[in-house]
């Protein structure tokens, strides 16, 4: 336990690893045998003993550019120095605007507008938000239903929560919104095991969404939100079809189709957003992690211009839409954001992807017949591993498997549940995918073969 502290002592005791409640992990476990990262470049963080650990998740799906990249370093200190902070309700910053003039030139369609906040979770609260804002201001303020999917990942505020389809996410949090309703998840490892790209079958559970649209009418219903690919709960590609059916469902009952890309976004499918690449434009596009390579916390919602001009009415002094943030569109945030951009443009790090993208493919199922591997999924530059559970344990495979990764074969990889999901930087090279893939994987996986 901590060592007691006397009221106004602001020396804290050295290392000491009790006093941060940390999300998403198991501490005990974690504090028993720390996983330390003391800094970090390209593709490798560095641990306390100054040992290279090969970043095979991106961080958390977001560091794109890989890291601690000049150009987005020297934006980021250049901010600092000259604009801490600038408040961006009735006030604005150059950086802010340059940086949504950016996104909205290379987010599809009309997608011509982007409203910044800063983090996934609070971007998928915003495109709730501006969902149901947008019926109420033409007149149609019965659309209030929102429609999420089964496994599905949002974040998580409540909102994100309740549109969510992950059960541990939810159960421990009984305030959920209401009127949420969720269509079906769309993996089938009997029909779709150990497919590369999007699964044949699966493209009729879109038509669920008519079921719902019969039992709640579509007049009460206001946005369906989806990942592309889900990526949180095991990466599971879209069927084939399935996007652009959910997209004419959607137009059909003048319900909002909202894409959440947070992971996708920003070239991890091999295109600046996983819209593009599926040829669906959604009508409100969240994003985050990428933008700014995860080097400042940003988010936001990329909107459609005729959405945008709905609201655009009334006097022009008057507040159009009551929702922000305090730290919206932040200087630092903005100027990593743009530096972001440049690098992905002038590396061609979107275009690089795409083309490593079947070589990647290839050396994951090269892992197809491991006694340990249930199923491999792939799509762009992501990749899942289902392992075979431990009788009576799940989860602590996957929870091994990480453990042994770092310490004894200095790899990073992302779990959940007992899946194991690679998304790299966009920077790595063939060698090391084959590095990834070829050797430190299947080490990892032969180290945790015995429980």
């Amino acid at each position: 336990m901590n060592k007691p502290v006397k009221p106004g002592n602001w020396e804290a005791t050295p290392n000491n690893l009790e006093s941060f409640w940390m999300g998403f992990t198991p501490n005990r476990a974690f504090k028993a045998r720390p996983r330390m990262i003391s800094r970090a470049k390209d593709m490798h963080y560095y641990d306390m003993q100054g040992r290279a650990i090969m970043d095979g998740s991106a961080g958390l799906w977001c560091t794109n550019a890989g890291h601690c990249r000049e150009p987005i370093v020297e934006a980021i200190q250049e901010s600092a120095a000259e604009l801490d902070f600038a408040p961006t309700f009735q006030y604005g910053h150059p950086k802010v605007f340059e940086l949504a003039s950016r996104l909205a030139t290379m987010a599809p369609g009309d997608l011509n507008y982007a409203f910044f906040c800063n983090s996934g979770s609070e971007a998928a609260d915003s495109a709730l938000k501006i969902a149901l804002a947008y019926h109420r201001a033409r007149g149609e303020g019965t659309r209030t239903r929102l429609i999420g999917r089964e496994r599905g990942y949002h974040g998580v505020n409540f909102g994100g929560i309740s549109v969510g389809g992950m059960v541990a996410n939810r159960k421990w949090f009984g305030a959920m919104l209401a009127g949420v309703d969720h269509l079906p998840h769309t993996y089938n490892r009997k029909e779709q095991a150990f497919t590369r790209g999007e699964p044949t079958w699966g493209a009729h559970l879109a038509e669920d969404l008519e079921r719902l649209v019969a039992l709640h009418d579509a007049s009460t219903i206001a946005a369906v939100i989806v990942e592309p690919m889900a990526g949180s709960t095991g990466v599971l590609p879209p069927p084939k079809g399935y996007l652009k059916k959910l997209r004419e469902i959607c137009t059909k009952h003048g319900i909002l189709l909202i894409f959440d890309e947070v992971i996708t976004g920003f070239g991890r499918l091999g295109a600046a957003f996983a819209a593009e690449r599926f040829g669906v434009v959604p009508d409100l596009m969240t994003f985050a992690k990428g933008v700014t390579s995860g080097t400042v916390p940003m988010g936001g919602v990329m909107v459609r211009q005729g959405i945008y001009d709905t609201f655009m009415n009334g006097p022009d002094h008057a507040i159009e839409l009551f929702h922000g943030y305090t730290y919206t569109g932040h200087p630092m945030a903005a100027a990593a954001g743009v530096a972001t951009m440049d690098v992905y443009r002038d590396e061609k790090l979107f275009e690089r992807a795409a083309k490593l993208e079947e070589r990647w493919a290839d050396a994951c199922f090269k892992l197809q017949g491991n006694p340990l591997i249930e199923d491999i999924r792939t799509l762009g530059l992501v990749a899942a591993f289902d392992l075979k559970a431990v009788e009576g344990k799940p989860g602590l495979r996957a929870y091994k498997a990480m453990e042994n990764a770092f310490h004894d074969h200095g790899l990073l990889i992302r779990i959940t549940a007992d899946t194991i999901a690679l998304s790299p930087p966009l920077i790595i090279t063939e060698n090391q995918i084959d590095e990834l893939l070829g050797e430190r994987l299947p080490a990892v996986l032969k180290s945790v073969a015995s429980l």
